[in-house]
């Protein structure tokens, strides 16, 4: 499996259908994808799969800029239940089609069962489809053969009840040639609804570099988990034997809507051709993440975009997007 940060053929997203169920507004969200897609379209083809239902709503909003395919979805968050793609060393890119449950059962799924095989064949792939669940939220890797994963949702009984964890090392071998996992313990406590997925708090910047997310403030809940992800990173080695250079992202933003808060972080960017994609959250924070974003990325373009009704749903413009390497 390609690292995030290589180049990329385009970029897939998946247009919220009208029967979302992720608890919050699908307009809103309709809106902020609208934005994340016209942006990254700016440096990549883009693809967004569209409910039959919800066909005309997408069209009328983004057919002159992005590839409209109409396949069957219930839910968005189309790194999670969509395809993992894998390069050959000849170059040649294939689709991995995962099990998907509605991370542990939590939401209906079943017309986004077929959907993972139908773009893969869509785009003229190979694909090979395994039972197995693999949310590409709950991964970041180097390109190199190293993952990294926490094991508050890799080991959760609600995707792997009676798995070892050696067994699960050996599904990650044998569907994305992942020859060594460093495991943390967990996702950010506000990652309810997926289990503590590890694009929040880490992702690779190329191989040997991570970039990882820490709070100063020890009243936040974060403090203590995101510092024992930070031991396990630094005692780790990758799949070459090397230790890991580590990039803090020591800002945490949060956004209020009504009486709530919701985490946005800055590490749950997406990196394309040229660009990161950043969210946009908070004026007082937002110049400090966007910098060590350009920093740990050189020579990409900042281009922020609003993301609170994603994170309202549990996620961030890295859960809405997939990469598809070139």
């Amino acid at each position: 499996m390609p690292g995030r940060f290589e180049r990329h053929a385009r970029t897939l997203l998946t247009w919220p259908p009208v029967e979302e169920e992720v608890g919050t507004d699908v307009e809103g969200f309709r809106d902020e994808l609208e934005a994340t897609a016209r942006a990254i379209s700016r440096f990549e083809p883009v693809t967004l799969v569209v409910d039959p239902r919800d066909e005309d709503d997408a069209r009328g909003r983004l057919g002159g800029e992005v590839e409209i395919l109409v396949v069957p979805v219930d839910t968005c968050w189309l790194r999670d239940n969509g395809p993992i793609f894998v390069r050959n060393e000849s170059g040649d890119v294939a689709g991995v089609h995962f099990g998907f449950n509605g991370w542990g059962g939590r939401f209906p799924c079943g017309k986004t069962q077929e959907m993972p095989r139908l773009v893969v064949e869509h785009l003229g792939f190979r694909c090979y489809r395994t039972p197995f669940i693999c949310e590409g939220g709950g991964i970041s890797v180097d390109g190199e053969g190293t993952l990294v994963t926490t094991e508050q949702v890799m080991r959760n009984d609600n995707r792997y009840h009676g798995m070892s964890r050696d067994h699960i090392e050996a599904m990650l071998l044998d569907h994305l040639g992942i020859t060594r996992v460093i495991w943390l313990g967990l996702g950010l406590v506000e990652d309810t609804e997926t289990d503590g997925h590890v694009d929040n708090v880490v992702e690779f910047i190329e191989p040997g570099r991570v970039l990882v997310q820490v709070v100063s403030e020890r009243s936040n809940p974060n403090h203590a988990l995101l510092q024992e992800n930070l031991r396990r990173l630094r005692e780790a080695t990758d799949a070459k034997g090397r230790s890991l250079e580590i990039v803090e992202m020591p800002v945490l933003p949060y956004q209020q809507h009504g009486s709530e808060h919701y985490v946005i972080p800055y590490t749950n960017a997406y990196v394309c051709n040229g660009a990161i994609i950043a969210p946009q959250v908070d004026p007082r924070l937002d110049d400090v993440g966007w910098s060590i974003l350009e920093g740990a990325f050189p020579g990409r373009d900042i281009v922020p975009v609003p993301s609170l009704w994603q994170a309202i749903g549990g996620g961030g413009i890295g859960c809405i997007t997939q990469q598809v390497p070139a």
